[in-house]
């Protein structure tokens, strides 16, 4: 399989393969930044990282207006919908899933935040995320893999980080996945696909960034399996959009973008 991400590209053992794009910067004064190469330690798992605009109920078709005589009996499938969030947790992640087709698609889409998020690029914290995600043996899998490219000198340096992963002084590093939506492809109680319609945040936030915080757009398509009394990811591919358009508003601030970073936290629930 191969998928696109934010990052690089490279084979992820054996179980895939992955490339990695920039979003150009918004700044229309900042230098053009440019698809880095030469990276092929990228696993399938690297996110900010994704296609079809999809449901969770997509076979419901929506309501007409509800009237005194006639209530509506349905969900409308742009509305929200879900069950009680999980009570556990695992490295910050969410677990503890249940063996259903809604179930499936919250464990997708809180994956998809997990690995899209900015712990990983800490090593304590990216081991503890793919341990929480991954099947066991695919993470043992992928771990060397994640570790290479996360501790990349160039690859740091392509996203304005130093060789410790961390952002310049006076500046913050942003990697944020939001979804959007998601869709089963597939599903039995052992194993099931699903895809997750997500816009990113990703790059630095402060004054004089030359990466300033971009919005993308992917798709991301998980295999999960059911292992051990939850969902987990046996491998995923990713593709661009669907984006939308950009309405005529004017871009924040180097010093908005950087308050609104620190000021409203990331959600760790999705659906």
């Amino acid at each position: 399989m191969s998928t696109d991400d934010q990052y690089g590209g490279g084979e992820v053992g054996g179980t895939g393969q992955t490339r990695t794009r920039f979003s150009e910067p918004s700044d229309p004064y900042a230098p053009p930044r440019r698809t880095p190469r030469g990276l092929i330690t990228v696993v399938g798992v690297v996110v900010l990282l994704i296609a079809a605009i999809a449901f969770a109920n997509q076979s419901r078709t929506p309501e007409s207006p509800p009237t005194a005589d006639k209530p509506p009996t349905t969900t409308n499938p742009t509305s929200a919908t879900g069950v009680a969030p999980v009570d556990g947790k695992s490295a910050g992640v969410p677990k503890g899933f249940a063996q259903t087709e809604q179930g499936a698609q919250s464990a997708a889409a809180n994956y998809a935040v997990a690995l899209g998020s900015d712990g990983m690029f800490n090593s304590t914290r990216r081991n503890a995320i793919v341990q929480a995600v991954y099947l066991p043996a695919v993470a043992t899998a992928r771990e060397g893999d994640l570790d290479r490219l996360y501790t990349d000198p160039e690859f740091l340096s392509r996203i304005g980080l130093d060789a410790t992963a961390k952002a310049p002084k006076g500046l913050t590093f942003v990697s944020r996945t939001n979804p959007v939506g998601t869709k089963v492809e597939r599903f039995s109680a052992e194993g099931a696909s699903v895809s997750v319609w997500y816009s990113t945040l990703f790059g630095l936030a402060g004054e004089g960034s030359k990466n300033p915080v971009a919005e993308s757009w992917y798709t991301n398509t998980f295999d999960l399996r059911w292992s051990d009394g939850d969902w987990r990811i046996s491998s995923f591919t990713q593709k661009d959009g669907p984006a939308p358009v950009g309405r005529d508003q004017r871009a924040a601030s180097a010093e908005e973008m950087a308050a609104a970073v620190s000021q409203f936290g990331g959600l760790t629930y999705a659906r």
